[in-house]
């Protein structure tokens, strides 16, 4: 049967993978046929991903990828193991609800290091001929609708996802030449690990707020990993430099 897209014999590395919807993509394109290689910094919480998806040949790798001098190594050994890569999903990431005034540097470098630098340091390294299939690659950015649009207290948080958008068109451009193409994902609320304390999911009139602002209510893993399922398969083979957004209609207003 015809399907677009399917994933088979495609190999998919996913960061951020042991948690939220960095784990509901490696499930999800695990069931769409992909290969799957795994990181994160929790190799318990990584273990519990790969006893939830399909298929086999899936490979973990337990790394914090702000370690950025261990990058070249930790790619070198992961095509070694598996092979060239097809696409890469950058899920892993930091979020906050923070006035400016309690932001300093160290900080700032927090939010940029794990939300940016990781991600760029880890494509670069990937998009090195050896790395990459030679038919070309997908590689999906994680950015937000905060990046987009301006919310109280996600100041540092806004600048990184800013940042990813800005830096998917650049990339789309420079990449092309080897058949590389780079989008970004900007979901609206989501209901994950990583935002489950906030303050905006926490208490009940703040969440309400929130609620009444996506048209379609808060989202769910499984709207974010279909997306980028559609961006990593063959069914999105002309789409580069592109950001999309998955908010359940926040930013229509």
């Amino acid at each position: 049967m015809f399907n677009p897209f399917s994933l088979e014999n495609k190999t998919i590395l996913i960061t951020g993978a042991s948690s939220g919807i960095g784990r509901q993509c490696a499930i999800d394109c695990s069931k769409m046929g992909a290969k799957v290689v795994l990181i994160a910094r929790n190799e318990e919480r990584l273990n519990e991903t790969r006893s939830m998806m399909e298929g086999n040949g899936h490979v973990l790798v337990c790394q914090d990828l702000t370690c950025f001098e261990k990058i070249p190594d930790i790619v070198k050994n992961i095509v070694k193991q598996i092979g060239a890569l097809d696409g890469v999903l950058h899920c892993a990431g930091i979020s906050n609800t923070e006035p400016l005034k309690l932001y300093g540097v160290d900080r700032l470098e927090e939010f940029f290091g794990a939300n940016v630098f990781g991600a760029v340091m880890l494509t670069r390294e990937i998009c090195k001929l050896k790395n990459i299939n030679k038919n070309g690659a997908s590689i999906v950015f994680f950015a937000s609708v905060a990046g987009i649009v301006g919310e109280s207290c996600k100041s540092a948080y806004s600048m990184t996802k800013g940042a990813l958008i800005s830096g998917t068109r650049a990339l789309a451009v420079e990449y092309s030449k080897k058949n590389i193409r780079v989008n970004s994902v900007s979901p609206g609320v989501i209901e994950t690990p990583i935002n489950a304390k906030q303050k905006y999911m926490v208490e009940p009139e703040l969440r309400a707020q929130f609620e009444a602002k996506h048209l379609l209510g808060l989202g769910k893993t499984t709207d974010i990993s279909n997306a980028c399922i559609y961006l990593l398969s063959d069914a999105s083979r002309w789409v580069t430099g592109q950001n999309l957004i998955v908010d359940g209609g926040y930013t229509v207003r």
